[in-house]
């Protein structure tokens, strides 16, 4: 059966979203603030420590924004596109 996504909640998703968005960066992040440490040992050259925390921060807000104006762009244009279509099906039932 075809359905279609009547509407988005902006909070909800974008929330989810910047939440993900954050702790996937810490894979990023902190290998490279590792990185940089140990080539630019010296106190001036190494990354600081609170850049760690202010780039998951970072992306945690901006990801939130731009998933909560997307999804009110979304709902204000699904009246006259008719929305995300999708398929969905029952899976076949287990037998006994």
């Amino acid at each position: 059966m075809k359905l279609q996504v009547a509407y988005l909640t902006p909070h909800q998703n974008g929330k989810v979203l910047g939440i993900i968005s954050a702790v996937t960066s810490l894979v990023f992040i902190v290998p490279i603030f590792l990185l940089m440490n140990v080539l630019a040992p010296d106190a001036e050259d190494a990354l600081p420590m609170g850049m760690v925390l202010l780039f998951p921060a970072l992306y945690l807000v901006m990801t939130y924004l731009m998933v909560a104006v997307s999804c009110m762009i979304y709902n204000a244009i699904v009246r006259y596109t008719g929305g995300i279509e999708y398929e969905a099906a029952q899976p076949p039932a287990a037998e006994p």
